[in-house]
């Protein structure tokens, strides 16, 4: 019986890009660029190794995370002008010191996000059935133009007619000029129109993914040669990440296109929630006695205590230094650092001290300072009212805006169904006054660690 053929995947991730700086590591969804190509190339039944060619430490660090190999690409092979097909080379003979050799070898792009498991699949399988080479293809019906110079000075050419003065505009805009550029059809007639089913079907090389047998790419060196198989994808998907505009459009897409993109109980070892638009709906109401009122949602509180009951370790982390944040943490008896400037680096900090990995904390925020934040949690969350930076940079987004039972919807997501997030339209919020005239007896509140002490008295929690 013949041994199955081993099926590398090769993503190459430079470090340097001048069109987007930084690109490979760029977040669509919450997820780095080089995060999802390792992540569609560990789906595929038929990968059996993924490795990343780069020459950038952060993109090394942040591929063996998501479970790749590294391969550390020489600084000749990393500029402007290096060929993708050079990096997949240098990583075949950088792993040659192995017994046996790749029967397929796959090229899999950082700049295409939607690059799913069943495209990287569909290649390598083309390839294991017989083909010499495959490509990741959709179908495509555009009218393609090609701008070109004019040719004055053909052979048997007209001579060129000169307007009169005051002759129609749109008359002499159609005469030819000296240096002058036309349209032509690439893939018509531009002189017919025929209906798209009355065309042939055009097929659009996506960039996503492609496949080669392996002792036939050493020797061609390109990703191309003998029979190429075309693997059809979804239209939709297809979208290469070159220029600012382009990684806009990919993170506008990421809530629609990425799939399963909801953590469950597994996926998480500690919630880590921010205040105020998270908790609240992001408004003050203060009196003519200059007193501070916000609003929290019962509903929260529950999916907290749910949270906190299941023996998932929280924490509350504001910039706020209100005391109203310490006093909500108390009532919900779980731990809150506010009045921080850096909420990165206490959640750093916070994670050592609890020994949980970063990549394992679920972090639900609002606003752009909770963006450093959302870099290092493996779960960035976003409310369904947060600011647009940060629900593009969210791995998931609540469909219930802030104050408003999204942090009861995140626990419905970990402890399942049960805790069904009521509809936020009629709901009776907490008040919480964070500037009171104490009463004259108030009970000793639970002792809750706190990094400053801020632990005024409140009428109603």
């Amino acid at each position: 019986m013949e041994r199955a053929r081993r099926v590398l995947a090769v993503i190459p991730a430079r470090g340097g890009s001048k069109g987007v700086p930084g690109k490979n590591l760029a977040p669509v969804g919450g997820v780095p660029l080089v995060v999802r190509a390792v992540r569609a190339c560990l789906a595929a039944r038929h990968v059996t190794e993924v490795v990343v060619s780069t020459d950038d430490d952060a993109i090394a660090a942040a591929a063996l995370a998501a479970g790749a190999e590294v391969v550390v690409r020489p600084g000749a092979l990393a500029g402007d002008t290096a060929s993708s097909e050079a990096a997949v080379l240098h990583a075949l003979d950088a792993l040659d010191v192995r017994a046996d050799e790749p029967g397929v070898v796959l090229l899999v792009q950082c700049t295409s996000p939607f690059v799913t498991g069943e495209d990287v699949d569909g290649v390598a399988r083309a390839v294991l059935d017989g083909a010499d080479t495959a490509v990741t293809v959709a179908a495509f019906h555009g009218f393609v133009w090609r701008e070109e110079d004019e040719e004055q000075d053909a052979p048997g050419a007209a001579p060129a007619v000169t307007s009169p003065p005051g002759a129609d505009s749109a008359a002499s805009a159609v005469t030819p000029r000296s240096g002058a550029r036309k349209g032509t059809g690439v893939n018509h007639d531009k002189a017919t129109r025929p209906r798209r089913q009355d065309r042939p079907e055009d097929l659009l090389e996506t960039g996503a993914a492609y496949a080669m047998d392996a002792t036939g790419f050493r020797r061609h060196r390109h990703r191309f040669f003998g029979r190429t198989a075309l693997v059809r994808t979804d239209p939709a998907r297809v979208l290469e990440v070159d220029d600012p505009r382009d990684l806009d459009r990919a993170r506008a897409l990421a809530p629609l296109l990425d799939t399963a993109a909801y953590p469950t109980r597994g996926d998480v070892d500690a919630v880590v929630l921010d205040f105020d638009g998270t908790q609240t709906d992001d408004r003050v109401l203060i009196d003519a006695e200059g007193r501070e009122t916000v609003a929290v949602h019962r509903g929260d509180g529950l999916g907290i205590a749910a949270l906190r009951d299941a023996g998932i370790p929280l924490l509350i982390l504001s910039t706020e230094q209100n005391p109203v944040v310490a006093a909500r943490a108390r009532k919900l008896r779980i731990p809150v650092l506010h009045g921080v400037d850096r909420k990165d680096l206490a959640l750093k900090e916070w994670c050592e001290e609890q020994s949980v990995d970063p990549s394992r904390v679920l972090y639900v925020g609002n606003d752009v300072n909770d963006l450093p934040c959302f870099a290092l949690a493996g779960w960035p969350v976003a409310v369904a009212d947060a600011h647009g930076s940060v629900r593009a940079a969210a791995r998931a987004t609540t469909r219930t805006p802030g104050g408003s039972g999204a942090v009861r919807e995140v626990a419905t997501w970990l402890l399942g169904p049960d805790l069904n997030t009521p509809t936020p339209l009629l709901h009776t919020p907490e008040p919480l006054l964070s500037n009171p005239t104490p009463p004259l007896s108030t009970p000793a509140p639970h002792p809750v660690p706190t990094a400053h002490s801020t632990s005024a008295p409140l009428h109603t929690l």
